[in-house]
């Protein structure tokens, strides 16, 4: 079940002015040691300890991967990649990644 909430748009310069919308209410935050023993309860035939183990090394390695300039895509979940947010130049010469 999704948890919702309902509010109404604000923003004078948006498309979307003066009309009702949704956002997703979370109820909690999981780090991976409770998602491992979340998976563990699931008539898995691997302990908490093991799972946190294989959780602890993939995050390991997407980090790795994703600083290295790929993207890694785990099916109906997410696509991790790298972002940048930067501030326009005048110039390529007055560009700067600081």
């Amino acid at each position: 079940m999704i948890n919702y909430r309902i509010y109404q748009n604000n923003n004078s310069e948006s498309k979307g002015y003066g009309k009702w919308h949704a956002r997703s209410v979370i109820q909690e935050t999981l780090d991976a040691q409770a998602l491992a023993e979340h998976m563990s309860t699931h008539n898995s035939p691997y302990s908490e300890g093991v799972i946190n183990g294989v959780l602890t090394d993939m995050i390991r390695c997407i980090k790795e991967l994703v600083l290295g300039g790929k993207a890694v895509k785990l099916d109906d979940l997410a696509i991790f990649s790298l972002g940048l947010k930067t501030t326009g130049a005048a110039t390529v010469k007055d560009f700067t990644v600081e």
